[in-house]
């Protein structure tokens, strides 16, 4: 497992680690009932609290991608479809969201957009 902090990038360092964990679990680099690693360890490795880490672990199994097992350490759950879907649809309405200002920068219509987003999806 490969997680890189950015301390100068404004976003929490438990944020950072949830988001590339769900990341690494969602494209399937860490599979299902793979073993992470255990929370005062990845501390370790990182360089950080180990209150840190647990923050984020805990949220990522409160979000359904990893479990834990008492006295074992935490486990990437059984991906869950459903819920890989709707991250995945939120990351795409943020992307919109981006294009929109964007677009509005440029003075694009939608259907400019919409004619940009057919050209690219005909490639």
């Amino acid at each position: 497992m490969n997680i890189l902090i950015d301390n100068r990038s404004g976003v929490p360092i438990y944020d950072q680690i949830f988001t590339q964990i769900k990341d690494q679990i969602i494209n399937g680099t860490l599979e299902e009932d793979e073993m992470l690693p255990s929370i005062r360890g990845l501390a370790k490795d990182l360089g950080i609290s180990f209150i840190t880490t647990k923050r984020a672990y805990d949220e990522l199994e409160r979000e359904g991608f990893i479990y834990t097992l008492p006295a074992k350490g935490c486990y990437v759950a059984h991906k869950n479809t459903e819920l890989i879907r709707e991250a995945n649809l939120k990351k795409i309405e943020e992307h919109i969201e981006e294009i929109l200002k964007l677009a509005a920068s440029c003075s694009l219509s939608k259907e400019d957009i919409i004619g940009m987003i057919d050209f690219c999806a005909d490639e």
